[in-house]
């Protein structure tokens, strides 16, 4: 915390901003950082898995990355929350693409005739979460533009200016690329 002084005998600790604590670069401070972001981080990541544990390794993946990269990294708008949704969103789209790998491989050395597992027919009788993954799927077919945007503002609640900014686009082509990828969604959602 940095001091401002308001006049008066005592001074009114002001919080300090992210970049003066990427700045800093020290445990303490990342600690807050992890503190501030940790849950907006989780919950991206929930929205783009729809599974409680894959958010939590995401989450510890992404903060990892932040730390261990926090002397290369510039912050967008003093804020490292789109930084993090960014690294968050690809260490899910890499491990979909390890996922997707070992279901293929596995379906390559297991025999058609061994029985399906009985836990995982429960597991998914059990799952609430499947209009969420339906939604990801799409989110997931959309052109690699539009699912960006979507997954920056969308899902990751950023406004179209800070996306436009990671993106190193303009706002207005944010906005485009969100509504063609609504109407794609309401398409599907139509079937």
């Amino acid at each position: 915390m940095t001091a401002a002084t308001t006049g008066r005998q005592g001074a009114v600790p002001v919080p300090d901003s992210d970049a003066e604590l990427w700045a800093r670069g020290d445990k303490a401070a990342f600690a807050t950082l992890f503190d501030r972001h940790a849950e907006a981080v989780w919950n991206h990541a929930y929205r783009l898995t729809a599974s409680w544990s894959l958010a939590e390794d995401l989450t510890s993946a992404t903060f990892l990355a932040a730390w261990r990269r926090r002397a290369d990294i510039t912050l967008v708008r003093d804020s490292a929350l789109p930084w993090l949704y960014t690294v968050a969103g690809n260490l899910a789209r890499t491990e979909f693409r390890r996922l997707g790998r070992f279901r293929r491989a596995l379906r390559r050395v297991v025999d058609d005739d061994v029985a399906p597992d009985h836990a995982e027919r429960v597991i998914a009788a059990v799952d609430d979460d499947r209009a969420l993954r339906r939604v990801l799927a799409v989110v997931g077919s959309l052109p690699k533009a539009e699912r960006e945007a979507v997954e920056l503002c969308l899902l990751g609640e950023l406004s179209t200016a800070e996306a436009a900014e990671v993106l190193g686009v303009a706002e207005v082509s944010v906005r485009s690329r969100i509504s063609r990828a609504r109407a794609r969604l309401r398409a599907v959602e139509e079937r």
